[in-house]
């Protein structure tokens, strides 16, 4: 069973650069966790949430991550609140189903 963590981040006006930079700048330690199989961060297209997603083998290894060193470090060095236009909305599935693209389809 696949679970899937996401928390959508109303980041406010003038601070999207710097929300931006410190992602792209993190060290990534929670790639090297065991059962870790991978995150996004989405950028808005439409609307203003940010939304972090990570996809986990199990719930417990994701609450594993959430008593490691990592995820002291990976949350450590916080924005101040004023980065923020809202609460955060974190939410966790597991994945009922699922379907990739055929090898051949996504060649088009």
């Amino acid at each position: 069973m696949v679970v899937v963590v996401s928390n959508r981040i109303p980041v406010a006006k003038g601070w999207e650069a710097e929300f931006e930079r410190r992602w792209r700048d993190r060290k990534w330690s929670i790639a090297s966790l065991p059962g870790f199989l991978r995150t996004e961060v989405l950028k808005p297209v439409k609307g203003d949430h940010y939304v972090v997603v990570t996809h986990w083998r199990s719930m417990e290894d994701f609450e594993r991550w959430t008593e490691s060193e990592a995820f002291g470090e990976a949350h450590a060095n916080t924005p101040p609140t004023e980065a923020y236009a809202g609460p955060n909305v974190f939410e966790i599935h597991e994945v009922l189903a699922a379907k990739e693209a055929d090898a051949s389809a996504a060649k088009r």
